[in-house]
């Protein structure tokens, strides 16, 4: 099958290979060039149907699908043939059908998500020094599934557009709003000066979390895999909530943790009944050219 003019497929000495490797391996390659890696064939075919400016598609002869291809030229994303077993030396994955996209990194300013929140009525995710990217890219998938209207990550936390955060988010990067790199202090005040309440999640003295309202605009504050929330953070929030549980477990891991918060906020703005909290969380916003042991509740 032709992917445009016949060339010799890229073997791993190439300059786009090298690129690849770069942006796979190191968070300041993906931060000075803007972009990202999508891996597998469904996130790329997502990100081709969510019109995601990819800035080119590159994949093993196993991959190169007919319609996939069909469809990036129609949106003038070029195709890479790449020779076998190439891919294996840019990706921490095995895959039968090696094939990846590079993707435009778009960073949304603090001050937008939370505008957009404030706007649809719904919750945030603020996450603290959060570590493990597979525990990010499940917040993100769980915030994509419930509504969330965007994700705050602090300064300390991974970086989201990490392989492996991307693999976990299952896609959700693509429609989540993400804004990184901002000191949990400055995130703070700015909710605060929005208005918005501040909801520290703490493993045990918080206000249960289906007795706290969560319907409309609030952040959900969640503390790393380590440590939780430090005692500053937890200070400067509005209040505490905490997850009941009645095993023998001593807490959940983040990414659980901001899963059942994020539900519950579902839960409730579903049984308060239409009202602001029913507008959709996304109308307008698309991609553009760019062992845990404790955690929070």
């Amino acid at each position: 099958m032709s992917v445009g003019p016949a060339v010799a497929p890229l073997a791993a000495s190439n300059p786009r290979i090298r690129r690849l490797r770069r942006l796979s391996g190191r968070r300041s390659a993906r931060s000075a060039e803007g972009a990202y890696l999508l891996e597998g064939p469904v996130l790329v075919a997502e990100a081709l149907a969510a019109l995601v400016p990819l800035d080119g598609i590159y994949a093993e002869p196993s991959a190169l699908d007919p319609d996939l291809v069909q469809v990036a030229h129609a949106q003038s994303i070029p195709v890479h043939e790449v020779a076998d077993g190439v891919l294996a030396g840019v990706t921490d994955t095995v895959t039968p059908r090696p094939i990846l996209a590079v993707a435009p990194l778009v960073r949304t300013p603090a001050a937008d998500v939370v505008d957009r929140a404030v706007a649809a009525h719904r919750p945030l995710l603020v996450l603290v020094d959060v570590r493990d990217p597979g525990n990010l890219g499940t917040l993100l998938r769980a915030a994509e599934a419930s509504g969330v209207a965007g994700v705050l990550a602090a300064k300390g936390t991974v970086d989201p557009w990490s392989p492996k955060a991307v693999r976990s988010s299952a896609g959700a990067v693509l429609h989540v709003p993400v804004a990184d790199g901002d000191d949990v202090g400055a995130l703070l005040a700015l909710l605060g000066d929005a208005g918005v309440r501040r909801l520290a999640t703490v493993v045990e003295a918080g206000r249960p979390s289906e007795d706290a309202d969560l319907a409309g605009t609030v952040a959900l504050v969640l503390g790393g895999e380590a440590h939780g929330l430090p005692a500053d953070v937890v200070a400067a929030c509005d209040d505490r909530i905490t997850i009941p549980m009645e095993g023998r477990a001593e807490s959940l891991n983040v990414a659980m943790a901001g899963a059942v918060l994020a539900f519950e906020a579902l839960r409730q703005r579903r049984a308060a009944g239409p009202g602001p909290s029913d507008r959709p969380a996304s109308t307008d916003w698309t991609p553009g050219p760019s062992d845990d042991k404790v955690s929070g509740p």
